[in-house]
């Protein structure tokens, strides 16, 4: 199979679908990766590792797209990179339609098969390709935050985690999966008065077995958010639902009833975020803004900041995927892995993924069995 890879072109982002030990791999088995010049570059890979693992370098994402049978991306395309799609083209990537429906309707005309990362799900539940970069945006949420509590950013002036003789930072994490529970680890070693709010009480119950009398756990619910939002110096929105869009927790009220100089990270940003005052997608070079005297964090690829750990992160996860795909042909590989064929979001012009349906209920949807 031809492979390829273009640069990411979403600001601030200077992540890459693959690793060079991940294009070795995929030389090995026969196929063809082609990677669009200095797409590697913000990661700290030079057109040299990748030529030397195999690859082939070309120099604009027109080329990459013309010549791929599959293509791998970090980010969901961009309006300049729709044209380049075509049908029967296979996208894998993170895709959030539910945030971009118009996205979703472009892959429905061009009769692109995109598979996203996002919605690939083990029969455990677990989603393994978010999975590392929600490890990295839970951690990074709490990194940052503390900054932000900063007074030269327009927060608190409070230290995370306090010294002798002052209090901590209380810190409210709204979800409890792999987001929620990466920032809870981050703030309780900063030592901060951590709460996480989960409306699964086998989670919350797991969550306290392991961090026992650290942490304190809360069955989510409108009062509940209400009343630890309120006394909150951070707020981390770490909330997913496979597919869909985030559902908003946190009201424009709530908000308004915090202190000044607090500070809110949404890390659900990217499925339309999770709190009503996050009215706008924010980028690494501009990453804040404030309402109600409350400093808004709502970068939409935050582990874009830190890309050499996200891309080799990424790639572990994604790499055996990607030779299923590509040593199997798609048929025959979303038939024999269930969860991969949860990664089909689109496929010869409908949407067949039940969760981005629900979100999208103008676009036709149709049962992907039948259309393989």
């Amino acid at each position: 199979m031809k492979i390829g890879i273009p640069a990411e072109i979403k600001a601030q982002e200077e992540r890459v679908a693959i690793t060079p030990a991940g294009v070795e791999t995929l030389k090995r088995d026969g196929h063809q990766v082609f990677i669009e010049n200095n797409a590697g570059e913000g990661s700290g890979f030079s057109n040299e590792i990748y030529e030397q693992a195999g690859a082939v370098i070309l120099n604009s994402p027109k080329e990459i797209f013309e010549v791929a049978e599959m293509v791998l991306k970090v980010k969901e395309p961009l309006k300049q990179e729709y044209n380049y799609l075509r049908e029967g083209q296979i996208l894998f990537t993170y895709l959030h339609l539910a945030a971009v429906p118009e996205l979703a309707k472009n892959l429905l005309d061009k009769k692109v098969t995109g598979i996203a990362y996002e919605t690939v799900q083990l029969k455990d539940g677990s989603l393994p390709l978010l999975t590392p970069m929600s490890e990295v945006a839970g951690r990074m949420s709490v990194q940052i935050s503390s900054r932000l509590l900063e007074r030269y950013f327009g927060g608190k002036g409070i230290l995370m985690g306090g010294v002798p003789g002052t209090s901590p930072a209380k810190v409210v994490i709204i979800g409890g999966g792999i987001v929620g529970a990466n920032a809870a680890k981050m703030a309780l070693g900063l030592r901060a008065n951590v709460t996480i709010l989960d409306i699964n009480l086998d989670r919350l119950r797991y969550l306290n077995d392991i961090y026992a009398e650290s942490l304190t756990t809360l069955h989510s619910n409108p009062y509940t958010i209400r009343q630890q939002v309120k006394n909150a110096d951070v707020v981390i929105g770490a909330v997913l639902l496979a597919g869909k869009k985030a559902p908003c927790l946190v009201t424009e009220e709530m908000v308004k009833e915090m202190k000044p100089g607090s500070v809110i990270v949404d890390v659900a940003i990217d499925q339309g975020g999770s709190i009503e005052t996050i009215d706008r997608v924010t980028t690494h070079e501009d990453p804040i803004y404030i309402k109600h005297g409350v400093v808004h964090y709502s970068v939409a690829n935050m582990p874009g900041a830190v890309p050499r750990t996200s891309t080799v992160a990424l790639t572990n996860a994604t790499l055996p995927y990607v030779v299923k795909l590509a040593n199997k042909g798609l048929n025959d590989a979303v038939k024999q892995n269930e969860d991969l064929m949860l990664g089909l979001n689109t496929h010869k012009g409908y949407i067949v993924h039940q969760g981005v349906a629900s979100s999208m209920d103008f676009l036709p949807y149709e049962n992907l069995e039948k259309l393989l």
